[in-house]
């Protein structure tokens, strides 16, 4: 008789969990949690320490994703209950210039444009490019640009066929 997948996953032997906190220790960490999040994690490591659950159970128990049980516990393991408190993974990693660093640059192109150079951003790669120290792609511009909250501002369009006097005596006769 063949097993689906899932009644073979459950009969593995649940995750170990490594001595760090005592029962009694570890009862006092979860209730002491500061915050919901931090409360699932640890109940999830309480649990699967305590009841020696499998982690898709625990993960049905919780409401949260197996993978995030399995997660959890490998963190508990390798660094104990701090390493449940690691702050998520947002922020810009891969940044080639730092925040003051962009704010500086900028300022200089501001300098430009106040005495009414046109910039566009195909003009401003080749300076950040200098800055950086590497070739950077247009898109880089555009977000380094969005980020600062630079915006586009150009004069309105004007039609190929519109007649400036025609323009001018509308607006010297109409009533508003």
């Amino acid at each position: 008789m063949i097993e689906s997948a899932q009644e073979v996953r459950i009969m593995r032997p649940p995750a170990e969990i490594r001595p760090w906190l005592s029962v009694e220790e570890m009862s006092v960490w979860v209730r002491e949690a500061p915050t919901r999040a931090a409360y699932q994690k640890r109940l999830a490591i309480w649990i699967t320490a305590t009841q020696a659950f499998h982690a898709a159970r625990v993960a049905e128990m919780i409401c949260a994703s197996t993978q995030a049980v399995w997660l959890w516990i490998g963190e508990y393991n390798r660094q104990g209950p701090e390493g449940l408190d690691r702050r998520g993974r947002g922020g810009r990693r891969w940044a080639f210039l730092s925040w003051p660093q962009e704010q500086t640059l900028l300022s200089s192109f501001e300098k430009r444009a106040a005495q009414g150079e046109i910039l566009t951003a195909k003009q401003l790669r080749k300076q950040i490019e200098c800055s950086v120290g590497r070739e950077v792609s247009l898109a880089y511009v555009y977000r380094l640009l969005r980020r600062h909250n630079w915006r586009k501002i150009g004069p309105r369009p004007r039609h190929v066929n519109g007649d400036h006097a025609d323009q001018e005596a509308f607006k010297k006769n109409s009533p508003g």
